[in-house]
């Protein structure tokens, strides 16, 4: 019987990336994955960890506890080189309303627009972590180095995928294929190395 484990995310395009990763690393027959759409009126956490890894333990921590699953959580973003680490974890809310990627590529694109081709560096950065039941708790971490490009590129993908070219790669992130995107993300980089935690904690 396989084990069930939480990806606490109400993101659909997240949580699609996130059981694509982790069926891949685990297998399907081992592990059933379960989304916070599973669950009526679950709460939105407030994410007020002043870095990545803060709140993916605070969302895993939370699914743990409201659910008795283990919890696996992530936070991520961009961390713009000109702009000292921003949006950061600020990412998805940086033209101040959540999830409007949109929004948030304009201010983004607009805040470096006079910054030279040479000084447009960034990385996607991802946390992950895994939280029992038990109280166990683990936390892992993938980037992605890339330069932030000045306007959008393909259609794929989410978040400032469309902007960002990564080191060694003549396509965007939004230009990618999915399993070509998870082989190189962040998020794909923590999700694996989380994998290999989760098999050893899930019987």
């Amino acid at each position: 019987m396989s084990a069930k484990l939480l990806l606490a995310t109400a993101n659909k395009k997240k949580l699609a990336e996130l059981q694509r990763i982790l069926d891949q690393a685990l297998g399907t027959d081992r592990i059933q994955l379960i989304g916070l759409t599973d669950f009526e009126d679950y709460p939105d956490v407030p994410e007020t960890g002043l870095t990545f890894g803060e709140n993916a333990l605070i969302k895993a921590r939370e699914g743990a506890k409201r659910t008795g699953l283990p919890t696996v959580a992530d936070d991520s973003g961009i961390a713009v080189d000109a702009l000292n680490g921003m949006p950061g974890v600020f990412s998805a809310r940086w033209s101040g309303r959540h999830g409007d990627d949109p929004a948030n590529l304009d201010l983004l694109l607009a805040q470096i627009s006079d910054v030279s081709d040479e000084q447009r560096g960034g990385a996607f950065v991802c946390a992950a972590a895994l939280v029992l039941p038990n109280g166990r708790e683990h936390l892992v971490e993938g980037k992605q180095r890339g330069q932030i490009l000045r306007a959008r590129r393909g259609a794929g993908g989410f978040g400032y995928d469309p902007v960002f070219l990564g080191d060694g790669q003549d396509r965007t992130n939004a230009e990618l294929s999915p399993p070509e995107k998870d082989a190189i993300s962040h998020r794909g980089k923590a999700l694996r190395e989380l994998s290999k935690v989760i098999a050893k904690e899930l019987p």
